[in-house]
């Protein structure tokens, strides 16, 4: 790798991820609104958004693996080319579409051809020296944390000025620029390609299968990411209940989704730092701890400004959570099977990403939300628990984790 910056690489790759994380921020949330304004959607406005939502998370966590066995075969760099140009594409559909269901198929569409951000992590975890992964794997988490801060601030101000089919055009726009940031400044020095027969889905799970501690991670992001998205469509109705207006209560569950994105700013390079000198399954224990506690400790705020405190540094735990996994995949699995690790982990988040929501609409009609809050934040420190019973500790067989991967 002579002559390649590993550090030049993730700040191109940080700017890429940044722009494709951005054009989810700026157009998907206003979805709802572009259903009932643009489309005519006036009845089951909710079902709707949900069934929107919904397929590219089944669509996405289906086609992963495939995608992933791809970019073991032909490099990282071309998934990433091929997922920017067909999102940028798929964005375009949405400012095209004159029906529910051209918009439903278009998401089917997004779900089957994504996946430039996972394609980015790979990349990095297999280019970036092992002492600095953990670092790495931090800084390019900030890029959807940074996102998430800005995007939604930005995308209410051009959909109130544009309308929200516009913004669909930007979000293309800001994708098409990933793909260019991609095709000239990307590198992956260390790929050489495989004249192997490219492997089976059915082939890789059963590599994955043999790996316990690999399992053992997608079933913590598959459970994190649940929990995560089972409160995410709650928080604005909370924020309304505990003392928002109702015209406020937008403004304010804004601040307050900020508050989780800032602290993960802060936090994540920090924790991929630690990471390095620690463990990375120390990290995650702690990450998990600190998380479930924060949820569990916000059933005893009644304020806003009190609620708000406790979701940032709910974020500066939660903040090493996701870092540490994806460095914690890396490093327990062969290069040559890296991208089909990470595929099948984007699998698993995805799964949480659809069936979070779903989970956390139905239980907000059967229980109060403080109860919601305290029963995600038992299951985060019931798998942090988990992770300390030696069954079930992934700091475990840490050799054994590169076997029948050269058949692969």
């Amino acid at each position: 790798m002579a002559g390649f910056s590993w550090k030049r690489n993730l700040v191109v790759l940080w700017i890429g991820t940044f722009l494709v994380s951005m054009a989810y921020s700026v157009s998907i949330p206003f979805m709802s609104i572009f259903l009932e304004h643009d489309l005519g959607v006036t009845e089951h406005l909710e079902a709707w958004t949900g069934v929107v939502f919904a397929v590219t998370f089944l669509s996405g966590a289906l086609i992963a693996p495939f995608w992933g066995s791809l970019a073991d075969k032909y490099g990282r760099k071309p998934m990433m080319l091929r997922a920017g140009i067909c999102l940028s594409f798929c964005y375009f559909l949405y400012f095209i579409v004159d029906g529910p269901y051209e918009l439903i198929g278009a998401r089917i569409l997004e779900g089957l051809l994504a996946g430039y951000i996972p394609s980015a992590i790979a990349l990095i975890a297999t280019n970036t020296p092992e002492k600095h992964m953990g670092y790495a794997l931090g800084v390019i988490s900030t890029s959807s944390a940074a996102a998430s801060v800005i995007g939604p601030l930005l995308g209410g101000i051009v959909s109130h000025m544009i309308g929200p089919r516009d913004t669909f055009a930007l979000a293309s726009g800001m994708v098409a620029v990933a793909f260019l940031i991609c095709l000239f400044w990307v590198k992956e020095p260390s790929f050489n390609k495989s004249t192997a027969k490219r492997s089976s889905i059915a082939q890789d799970l059963k590599v994955a299968a043999s790996n316990r501690s690999l399992i053992i991670a997608f079933v913590v992001v598959f459970v994190t990411t649940t929990s995560v998205m089972l409160l995410e469509p709650l928080l604005t109705i909370y924020v309304q209940q505990i003392g928002s207006d109702a015209s406020s209560a937008s403004l304010y569950a804004g601040i307050i989704f900020s508050a989780v994105g800032v602290a993960t700013l802060i936090a994540a390079p920090w924790w991929g730092k630690f990471g390095t000198r620690i463990g990375y399954e120390k990290v995650l224990f702690i990450g998990l701890l600190g998380g479930g506690i924060g949820n569990v400790l916000q059933v005893l705020f009644h304020s806003l400004v009190g609620f708000g405190a406790l979701r940032f540094g709910y974020g500066l735990f939660f903040a090493g959570v996701y870092p540490a996994l994806n460095a914690f995949i890396a490093e327990r699995t062969d290069p040559a099977f890296r991208s089909r690790a990470f595929s099948l982990n984007q699998s698993s988040h995805q799964m949480g990403l659809m069936l979070g929501p779903l989970l956390g609409g139905f239980a907000a009609t059967q229980v109060p939300i403080p109860v919601v809050f305290v029963f995600t934040g038992v299951a985060l420190l019931l798998l942090a628990a988990m992770l300390k019973i030696p069954k079930f500790s992934i700091s475990r067989d840490a050799a054994s984790s590169r076997k029948q991967v050269a058949e692969s």
